[in-house]
C-alpha cells in the first residue's frame, strides 16, 4: 500500500497518472476519472475524489481517496441475460442499474474541475478561536433552540459584539475619567441599546454550541449552561447593566454615581473575550499589523484617560483651595487662554480650566509621545504623581 501505483496498468493514462502526482505533493483537492485494475488484472474504471486532511494548525496529515466504480458508465456489462442487446439497450440498463453511482457522483460533478484547494472565507469571517477543524465539518445534530456556534447567524452576531465591545472600551474609560453623566439623550438611547444587544448576547450565550476538550460540538443544554456560568456568564452580566441610566438621573449622590461609573470598567474584561477569538489571525501579515495598531491606539486613549485624572485630581489642592500652578492642566489653561479663576462671590470654588475637547486631545498627543519615546517636552510631568505616571508609561512603550 506504500506504493501510489499499485492499481496501475498498460492501459492506464499516463497524464492522468501524473496528475495524481502533483495532487498529492501540491496538498490539492482534486477528482479523476482513471482506469484501474483488480487483482486478477481486470480493468475497472473508478472516479477518485483526492481530499487533504489538515489539522487545527492548517498542516496536511492525511489525505482522504474515494473510489467510485464507474465500470457501467464507461462499458456497458454484457452477461447472459443482456445478450443480443443492442449496445444502446445495454447501457440504458446498465444507467438504470447503477442510480446509487449516479446519486453518489452528482454533488462532484457539479463542481467539476473547479474544485482546488479548500476555501478560507469563512475562517477569515469566524471569530471563535474553537473553529471546527476541516475533517470536522459535518454539521451535527441539535435541539431546535440550539444553535451552532460557527453558523452564520453567530458568526454575524460575534461580529456585532466585537464592534461594540471596542466601542465600549474607546467610550467607558473616557466617560469614567471625565466625568461625564449621560444627560444627552442621544448617547443614552446609544448606550441603552448597548446594553441590550449585550442582554439579548447572554440570553444566546445559554443556547450556543461549544467545543468540548475532546474537539466535539457539545450541543446538550444543561451542559451548555453549566459551561457558561462557570467562565463568562459574571463578567458578562456585570458588563451589561444599565449604568449610565442610574447615572442620568439628577438626584442620584455623588458617591453612588462614582461607585457606578467605577463598575462600568468591568465591561473591559470582554476584551479578554475578543483576544481569545482573534487569536487565529496572527498568520495574516496585514491583520497583526492593523491589529497592532488598534491595540496601541487603545492603549494610549487608556493612557489618556488616567494622565488627565491625575491632573484633575492635583490641578486644585483641596486641603488648601489652592491652584497648583506646576500641574499640566493649569499651563494648558493658559496657554489656551481659559485660566482657572476662583469664584469668590459666588460658588465659592475654582472655575473656568480648558474645554474636555482640549484636554482630551492634549492628553492623548502627550500619552502617544511618550509611548513612542519622542517625547517633544512641551506637555511635561511636574508633579510626582505625574512623573511616577509617566515613568510606568514609558516602560510601556519599550515593551
Amino acid at each position: 500500500m506504500q506504493r501510489g501505483n499499485f492499481m496501475y496498468g498498460e492501459l492506464t493514462d499516463k497524464d492522468t497518472t501524473e496528475k495524481v502526482r502533483l495532487t498529492f505533493e501540491n496538498y490539492e483537492m482534486n477528482s479523476f476519472e482513471i482506469l484501474m485494475y483488480k487483482k486478477n488484472r481486470t480493468p475497472v474504471w473508478f472516479f477518485v475524489k483526492i481530499a487533504p486532511i489538515r489539522n487545527e494548525q492548517e498542516k496536511v496529515v492525511l489525505f482522504l481517496c474515494t473510489f467510485s466504480d464507474i465500470t457501467a458508465f464507461k462499458q456497458p456489462i454484457e452477461d447472459d441475460s443482456s445478450k443480443g442487446w443492442g449496445k444502446f439497450a445495454r447501457l440504458t440498463r446498465a444507467l438504470t442499474s447503477s442510480r446509487g453511482v449516479l446519486q453518489q457522483l452528482q454533488p462532484t460533478v457539479h463542481k467539476g474541475e473547479n474544485v482546488h484547494k479548500h476555501s478560507r472565507l469563512a475562517e477569515v469571517l469566524q471569530l471563535g478561536s474553537d473553529i471546527l477543524p476541516q475533517y470536522k465539518q459535518e454539521t451535527p445534530k441539535t435541539p431546535p433552540h440550539i444553535i451552532l456556534h460557527y453558523c452564520l447567524f453567530k458568526t454575524t452576531w460575534d461580529w456585532v459584539i466585537l464592534i461594540l465591545t471596542f466601542y465600549t472600551a474607546i467610550m467607558v474609560p473616557y466617560n469614567v475619567s471625565f466625568k461625564t453623566k449621560q444627560n444627552n439623550v442621544t448617547w443614552l438611547v446609544v448606550d441603552s441599546i448597548v446594553d441590550v444587544i449585550f442582554l439579548v448576547d447572554i440570553v444566546l450565550n445559554f443556547h450556543t454550541t461549544f467545543v468540548g476538550p475532546a474537539g466535539e460540538v457539545i450541543s446538550d443544554p444543561k451542559l451548555i449552561r453549566m459551561n457558561y456560568l462557570k467562565t463568562w456568564f459574571v463578567i458578562d452580566l456585570l458588563s451589561c447593566l444599565p449604568y449610565d441610566v442610574i447615572n442620568a438621573f439628577e438626584n442620584v449622590d455623588e458617591g453612588i454615581s462614582s461607585l457606578f461609573s467605577s463598575l462600568k470598567v468591568v465591561r473591559l474584561l470582554r476584551l479578554g473575550r475578543v483576544a481569545r477569538k482573534l487569536d487565529h489571525y496572527i498568520e495574516y501579515g496585514a491583520a497583526v499589523l492593523v491589529l497592532l495598531v488598534c491595540v496601541f491606539g487603545l492603549a494610549a486613549h487608556w493612557l489618556a484617560c488616567i494622565w488627565y485624572s491625575i491632573g484633575d485630581y492635583e490641578v486644585i489642592d483641596e486641603e488648601t483651595n489652592i491652584v497648583r500652578v506646576d500641574s499640566w492642566l493649569y499651563i494648558l489653561a493658559e496657554t489656551v487662554g481659559t485660566p482657572y479663576r476662583f469664584n469668590a462671590s459666588g460658588s465659592g470654588k475654582w472655575e473656568g480650566g480648558p474645554n474636555k475637547d482640549s484636554v482630551y486631545i492634549t492628553s492623548l498627543y502627550f500619552t502617544m509621545t511618550s509611548l513612542t519615546s519622542i517625547g517633544f517636552g512641551n506637555i511635561a510631568p511636574t508633579t510626582d504623581g505625574e512623573k511616577i505616571f509617566a515613568v510606568a508609561m514609558m516602560m510601556i512603550g519599550c515593551e
